[in-house]
C-alpha cells in the first residue's frame, strides 16, 4: 500500500509541476491530456487500494474464524483427555 499512496503522491506533484511550470496563463493541450491521464491513473490506484484493504478485512475476517474454531478445538481435545485420565 506504501508503494502506491507513494506513486499517487510522485503523480500528482508532477502534475502539479507541470501546470506551475508553463509560461502561459492557459495549459496546453498536451498538457491537459497529460493531466487527465494522471487523475485517470490516481483515481485506478485509489480503487485498487480500496479492493484491496477490503480484501484484507476478508482475509483478517477469515483468520479470526479460524482461530477460534482451532481454540475451540483444542478445548475439546483437552476435555478429551481429562475424560480419559490422561
Amino acid at each position: 500500500m506504501g508503494k502506491i499512496s507513494k506513486n499517487v503522491v510522485l503523480a500528482l506533484f508532477f502534475a502539479g509541476g507541470l501546470v506551475l511550470s508553463s509560461c502561459s496563463n492557459t495549459p496546453s493541450d498536451e498538457e491537459m491530456k497529460q493531466l487527465n491521464d494522471l487523475k485517470a491513473e490516481v483515481s485506478s490506484l485509489e480503487k485498487q487500494v480500496a479492493e484491496k484493504q477490503r480484501e484484507k478485512a476478508a482475509l483478517e475476517k477469515q483468520v479470526a474464524e479460524k482461530n477460534g474454531k482451532l481454540q475451540q478445538c483444542q478445548s475439546d481435545q483437552e476435555a478429551v483427555k481429562k475424560g480419559l485420565g490422561k
